[in-house]
């Protein structure tokens, strides 16, 4: 059965999340994304658990139905904070539990080490990440822990603010229980098979999405293809880096993701590796250090020439949103607007779901339902000739579809500032 899972999301009690997210509406976008299944998101808050236990049901297969059949696994991400090497550290890692049982133990340890009420991605100070697997691993072997959005600046296992070099120094003698990482808006697979050290880690994509709507959850997912739909079969095939039920992942171009390359946001600011180097990674502007992206830290430290793949690599398709490629056709950023949203539905309804128009509708049945622009726009994406205004320091990059940003994006420059700063 092929299946399309999205293991990293937020419910109601995260900061910075929708109040309306709830089970029902996960279900029904999920549903109109494509998805098969769902991560439930923050199990580790009571109330938010408790929800869960009223709305889902198990059946021991580790995966969670509900009345109408959909599909959710167990998961919840947590912040490490600590001193390593007189330095603050501060990683998230995603958790994925095979039943409520087990939640409730993890629950219990974690509700020792700080407040699980406080936010729906807890905190957890002084907590070093190899005493949180070790810990885990006792309640559980079947528990899963896998760093979040790796390469972060503030919070991934890599970031240039707070992270480690390597997985091994980071989770030390419990690296052996780590086998896979996600990948994160800002990078995707080819910009992590440049380290060699990760050769032995699945590399999975998830949304880690703050609301339920369709230009959130799925915007990265990760394909199976299973004879049975239970946890022990969806860790299997990421763990073993199974090409014949690991199928691909969902990626968005990295440059899409707000933290790709180094820059500025409030001095408007955004510049390549190579550039910030040479002004020793200090804004121009206001002479205050620069956010160090993802491409930099990659750069720092890749082993690889661009374009190596590891043998066996699981294979990738890159994507955006289809309300965000249709808001570009139409030149606004208002996704809610009901222009976007009748031809969306559109779609929708003549083929199914959103991967479903996104991955396969052949062109002429497009145009049966869809403008030329928007077709044609899906279909460059889905060949991969897209161009992104690069995202940096927190701001989401851009689909450039116009005439008006080709000649932004072509007009004499001496760096990346005024195409990154560009309206």
């Amino acid at each position: 059965m092929k299946i399309v899972a999205d293991l990293h999301i937020h419910g109601p009690h995260s900061r910075a999340t929708s109040r309306d997210t709830s089970i029902k509406n996960l279900e029904k976008y999920a549903r109109v994304k494509g998805l098969g299944l769902l991560g439930t998101g923050d199990f580790t808050h009571p109330a938010w658990l408790n929800a869960l236990r009223e709305s889902l049901s198990e059946d021991g297969t580790g995966i969670l139905k509900t009345s109408s059949g959909f599909s959710f696994i167990l998961s919840a991400e947590i912040s490490n904070v600590y001193e390593h090497d007189r330095k603050t550290r501060k990683v998230h890692n995603v958790l994925l539990a095979r039943d409520f049982e087990t939640a409730v133990q993890i629950n219990e340890f974690l509700s020792k080490h700080g407040s699980l009420s406080a936010d729906g991605r807890p905190t957890f100070a002084g907590m070093p990440c190899p005493e949180l697997v070790e810990s885990l691993i006792s309640i559980s072997r079947d528990i899963v822990v896998i760093p979040a959005h790796a390469w972060t600046p503030w919070f991934g296992i890599f970031g240039s603010k707070s992270g480690f070099d390597s997985v091994e120094e980071c989770f030390q003698d419990q690296a052996k229980h780590i086998f896979a990482i996600e990948t994160g808006l800002s990078s995707d697979p080819p910009m992590n098979w440049r380290l060699s050290s990760l050769d032995r880690f699945a590399l999975v994509s998830n949304s880690d999405a703050h609301s339920y709507w369709p230009w959130r959850i799925g915007r990265e997912a990760n394909a199976f293809d299973l004879k049975k739909v239970n946890y022990d079969e969806i860790i299997s095939a990421i763990k073993e880096r199974d090409r014949k039920r690991f199928l691909y992942t969902v990626e968005v171009d990295p440059s899409y993701g707000k933290y790709h390359l180094d820059g500025h946001r409030d001095c408007r600011v955004c510049m390549e590796p190579s550039e910030s180097l040479k002004i020793k990674k200090t804004c121009p502007v206001c002479r205050r250090q620069l956010t160090i992206g993802v491409m930099h830290r990659v750069e720092e430290l890749a082993d690889r020439p661009h374009g190596f793949v590891p043998k066996g690599a699981i294979p990738f398709r890159s994507l955006i949103p289809l309300t965000e490629i249709i808001a570009a056709v139409l030149g606004t950023d208002q996704l809610y607007s009901k222009k976007i949203w009748e031809e969306y539905d559109r779609l929708i309804k003549a083929f199914g779901s959103e991967f479903s128009v996104l991955l396969d509708a052949e062109k002429d049945e497009m145009l049966k339902v869809a403008s030329e622009a928007v077709t044609g726009a899906v279909l460059k994406i889905r060949e991969g000739k897209i161009r992104v205004r690069p995202g940096y320091d927190g701001i989401y990059g851009k689909l450039l579809l116009d005439e008006k940003e080709k000649a932004i994006e072509a007009s004499p420059q001496k760096n990346l500032r005024s195409f990154c700063s560009a309206d």
